[in-house]
């Protein structure tokens, strides 16, 4: 019960994200995951930003897209959500130039972006409604 209290309040502070800081919290997970690539190479700082990146977005697209479901189907479909925008976006940076992490990284930072304008276009659309 209290777990569940817990993942209700997360997520509704993240899907209202009025000022753009969990967007920014996943874009400096990004920088970290990054700077981890490129010199640290933890795997603890790995997981821990590569999680944080996941949880934000995943409620970004689960709210954007499947509001009217419970909490727990929200967070699945937007992990499904997420890692099928990972795969198109990293398909077309591979298209055009080859994928190093630097390339690895600007698909992360696509996808954040587009999951949150996502949350924010689907947010005001149902405000309005």
């Amino acid at each position: 019960m209290k777990l569940d209290r817990v993942v209700n309040t997360v997520e509704k502070s993240v899907a209202q994200d009025k000022k753009f800081q969990y967007t920014i919290i996943s874009y400096v997970a990004i920088l970290v995951i990054f700077l981890n690539l490129n010199g640290f190479q933890s795997p603890l700082i790995g997981l821990s930003a590569s999680v944080i990146y996941l949880v934000i977005n995943a409620v970004f697209l689960g709210n954007a897209f499947f509001q009217k479901e419970n909490t727990f189907l929200r967070l699945i479909f937007g992990v499904l959500s997420l890692i099928m925008i990972l795969g198109f976006v990293g398909w077309l940076i591979m298209i055009i130039y080859n994928l190093d992490f630097i390339m690895f990284t600007l698909v992360l930072l696509i996808t954040t972006t587009v999951s949150s304008l996502a949350n924010r276009r689907m947010k005001h659309r149902n405000d309005t409604i």
